[in-house]
């Protein structure tokens, strides 16, 4: 059993929403190559969407507060978030740019290339950010990507660090992360591409991930938890270090395996979880996800997980 919605601390997510249009083929493409493809998809996407809906499904309480254009896939995008309990009122819509897009190309083992054209999303400015000042100090948790501009996470994280809320940040797409961000956050969540980027030390293991995310929480994150994909997630907590392997699976599609354990382990910290036990319930829910294709199609529900702590 989890804890109903309106027993629940809230979450608050802030990041992106896009449509992804994916073409899966046999194999990637080098450059200059044309690969035929064998299927081609719709389907919606965006970090922020994606972490909201994980929450969701999990019985969470989410907000989700991001930016699209007043075009066809923004609306759609409104629609399908009602759909599935999130709070939509703090979604902002830009009459100016068009909602963000994302283009997939994925082979048949669920390795891809993404590229992404960023839209309204880019345009989430402090000004919006103070509209929904009053959203963001009522939640329990925040959680941020870094597809928003880089000074509106600053300043979100300012507004939450003030109040005392929970910051979880997912630095992703890898890009240079200021000092004052960093040391705003209690939980920071990179896969080993991002804390190689993060710290310069090549992750290819347990013990490369451990020194990894010492040289984070020396630039001042209380907490660090590495995702590893197919091993699991190593957790950096007090001192201490603790291996959550995932569980054997054939991967079908990766692309929202990340989006996944981050909403998911949010969703284990409101339930008053201690942080390994968020972890290992988020890599079992990751674990479901990547053995479906899609971005949101593929996040399980709550009764699909089985788990217990």
């Amino acid at each position: 059993m989890y804890v109903q919605k309106v027993m629940m601390k809230k979450i608050v997510v802030i990041g992106s929403s896009n449509t992804d249009m994916i073409i899966k083929s046999d194999r990637l493409p080098v450059p200059g190559q044309i690969v035929a493809g064998r299927q081609f998809m719709v389907n919606s996407g965006g970090k922020g969407a994606n972490q909201a809906v994980a929450i969701a499904r999990m019985g969470g309480n989410v907000t989700l507060i991001t930016k699209t254009g007043n075009d066809l896939f923004g609306k759609r995008s409104l629609e399908l978030y009602k759909s599935e309990g999130i709070v939509t009122d703090y979604i902002f819509s830009d009459p100016d740019n068009p909602s963000g897009i994302a283009l997939i190309l994925m082979d048949t083992s669920g390795e891809k290339y993404i590229s992404i054209v960023q839209g309204a999303i880019k345009t989430l400015s402090i000004k919006d950010i103070e509209k929904v000042r009053t959203v963001i100090e009522d939640a329990g948790i925040l959680l941020m990507e870094l597809e928003i501009p880089m000074e509106t996470a600053e300043y979100v994280a300012k507004i939450a660090l003030k109040k005392g809320i929970k910051i979880v940040l997912n630095p992703s797409p890898i890009q240079v992360i200021s000092k004052e961000l960093l040391q705003s956050v209690q939980i920071i969540i990179p896969n080993k591409t991002e804390a190689e980027w993060l710290t310069g030390i090549n992750v290819y293991n347990w013990d490369s991930a451990r020194k990894a995310a010492d040289c984070i929480h020396e630039k001042g994150v209380e907490t660090v938890i590495i995702t590893l994909g197919s091993k699991g997630a190593l957790v950096r907590e007090n001192g201490r270090y603790y291996e959550v392997a995932a569980e054997k699976v054939k991967a079908v599609d990766t692309t929202a395996a990340g989006d996944t354990f981050c909403g998911v382990f949010c969703v284990g910290l409101t339930e008053n979880m201690s942080t390994v036990d968020a972890a290992k319930m988020a890599c079992k829910a990751a674990a479901i996800a990547v053995t479906r294709s899609g971005m949101q199609q593929s996040i399980p529900y709550r009764e699909e997980l089985s788990f217990e702590y």
